[in-house]
């Protein structure tokens, strides 16, 4: 999107988009810069779950659905953040030796 590229953010900058479903259920999309839109963003979802707690939405665990499926996160009560999910393969590739 146009913000990833916003003279505020010289480097580029990801973006997520959260939408409170309920207050155990939250929905996020993430842009990260130089690659688009993403399938899952752990670190989007731990921070999406935290900052909807601090505005009264949610509660200190939440699921969050990604395009990739679904992440429970819990913001313990010792101030951790904890990421329960799948993990999947999502490419595979090989680099040429001249290259490392």
């Amino acid at each position: 999107p146009e913000l990833e590229r916003h003279p505020m953010f010289p480097e580029g900058v990801n973006v997520g988009a959260a939408q409170v479903i309920s207050t155990s259920e939250i929905r996020l999309r993430v842009w990260e810069r130089g690659s688009g839109l993403t399938r899952a963003c752990g670190s989007g979802a731990c921070a999406a779950v935290v900052a909807a707690n601090r505005r009264g939405l949610s509660g200190r665990e939440a699921d969050v659905i990604v395009d990739g499926g679904r992440l429970n996160i819990e913001w313990t009560a010792n101030d951790h953040v904890l990421m329960r999910g799948p993990a999947a393969v999502s490419f595979i590739g090989s680099m040429s030796d001249s290259l490392l």
